[in-house]
């Protein structure tokens, strides 16, 4: 699933890049050139989802044992740090085109290039936004981040091109050249931060964590939980915690129990790894606090 994904991103990107070479060079405008570089970025960061993807989907192996999930927020970080240094480039040759006197040409044919990439890059998010609920893909999350922005792009080159030819608000092409650079690199930003978290093993977010102890707590017969512990890599997630069970409790009684807590965790979490470990009720190792339950 997250493969045709990444292949749709590919073949989007490539049909976008055509078509705005042709636009740059028509009309000469650094919004469109602006346009035509992010594209570029997006296919090039496109192949890295599209690898990405095929090797997180790989099984664990005995030199992986948890999966190849973070190949996913690997891809991710590195796509940010071309969209950085696309939005550098964009933002600087935007300055210097405010000291040339030379409008941009063609406006029909930047408009209209503008259009179509509209129409492409809707058709995709809306695909990708799918595969994202469904998934959870933290790689196809960042091309969506990317495809998102070509909608503002596209748009603002119209805006542009109408302003600089057609209003004589000279300048204009490349003040929204500098804007986009900007709105690059601040997307480039956000993206980073969930790489990041991924590859830190960074918790869940609390709504989370409070769904996976409602269902812990739904099992009467458990009287606490500790040394709870939570992260994602790609689409799996990781689940590992201690719970207390009556001390008297034959350890075939505890087995049942657990096995029923992990077919509701599994229930609510698909595809998630679970490791739940039987303590004595009152028993946990010093640093790790019961964590506070509400059924």
């Amino acid at each position: 699933m997250t493969r045709r994904a990444a292949l749709a991103s590919v073949t989007v990107a490539t049909l976008l890049i055509g078509l705005k070479i042709w636009g740059a060079w028509a009309t000469g405008s650094m919004a469109m050139l602006g346009s035509l570089a992010d594209s570029a970025l997006d296919l090039a960061a496109s192949l890295m989802t599209l690898f990405a993807v095929g090797l997180a989907a790989q099984p664990a192996d005995d030199d992986h044992r948890f999966g190849h999930g973070k190949a996913e927020a690997i891809a991710a970080l590195m796509q940010t740090l071309l969209i950085v240094a696309s939005a550098v480039a964009i933002g600087w040759r935007s300055i210097m085109q405010l000291g040339i006197d030379e409008l941009p040409t063609r406006g029909d044919i930047g408009i209209g290039v503008s259009l179509a990439g509209i129409a492409l890059t809707l058709a995709l998010v809306a695909y990708q936004r799918g595969i994202v609920k469904r998934t959870g893909s933290v790689a196809i999350a960042t091309d969506h981040l990317h495809y998102q922005s070509d909608l503002l792009l596209n748009a603002a080159v119209i805006v542009a091109l109408v302003l600089d030819i057609y209003a004589g608000l000279h300048g204009a092409d490349s003040i929204f050249g500098i804007g986009i650079a900007a709105y690059l690199a601040i997307g480039a930003v956000r993206s980073a931060r969930a790489a990041v978290d991924m590859l830190m093993d960074r918790e869940w977010p609390d709504a989370k964590r409070q769904k996976l102890l409602a269902i812990v707590a739904a099992e009467t017969r458990v009287s606490g939980v500790h040394q709870l512990r939570t992260r994602s890599s790609g689409v799996t997630d990781f689940i590992q915690f201690h719970v207390w069970l009556p001390p008297e409790m034959s350890v075939a009684a505890a087995h049942d129990i657990v096995d029923a807590i992990e077919t509701r965790v599994a229930a609510a979490f698909p595809g998630a790894e679970i490791l739940i470990h039987v303590d004595p009720a009152g028993h946990y190792d010093p640093g790790h606090q019961p964590e506070p339950l509400c059924a």
